[in-house]
């Protein structure tokens, strides 16, 4: 997976930067297609390559680079809509997985 990273104050015109979104939502694809595997491959082995290794690693550099507003919060809506409901039923009030402690924390701000 590659996903360049350009200044926040670039041109969202320029051809980097289409280039950096276009490679974003194909991220955002990949995390929806490995988390599908959940169920059939073990749930830890699918939470570490889509929670810790593609969102973590790629995925919120992105969203934290991107200044806060609509495309913000597209990109986030659309990366919590990838996650499984049953990942979330037995945690208390409050507390999230591990894995999202920086991504909820983003959505928190």
């Amino acid at each position: 997976l590659f996903l360049p990273m350009t200044s926040t104050v670039e041109n969202k015109s320029s051809l980097r930067s289409k280039f950096q979104e276009r490679r974003f939502w194909s991220a955002v694809k990949l995390l929806s297609n490995v988390v599908l595997w959940d169920g059939i491959v073990q749930e830890d082995k699918v939470r570490d390559l889509g929670l810790s290794k593609l969102l973590n690693r790629y995925l919120l550099l992105n969203i934290l680079n991107t200044p806060l507003g609509p495309d913000n919060i597209e990109k986030c809506n659309k990366v919590v809509a990838c996650l499984p409901e049953r990942w979330f039923q037995d945690l208390k009030g409050g507390s999230t997985l591990p894995e999202l402690l920086n991504f909820s924390q983003h959505l928190l701000q």
